[in-house]
């Protein structure tokens, strides 16, 4: 998988429960929230203040990692 900002958080979540820390280190903490089933990645960058392009490159070089 590779993660784009058009992905919806509860998606990547699902593919791989591993990634919530890296979303919550970069501010995403309500990952159960409502919002997070609908809201992608992009949307909840730029609604939380947080840089989604360092975001994604996170997400993917740690599943690249694995």
């Amino acid at each position: 998988m590779t993660v784009t900002k058009d992905h919806i958080i509860a998606e990547v979540l699902n593919h791989d429960r591993t990634l919530a820390p890296i979303f919550m280190q970069f501010g995403l903490h309500c990952l159960g929230c409502a919002a997070a089933n609908n809201e992608s990645i992009g949307e909840a960058a730029m609604v939380h203040g947080i840089d989604a392009d360092a975001l994604i490159d996170a997400l993917n070089t740690y599943l690249q990692s694995k």
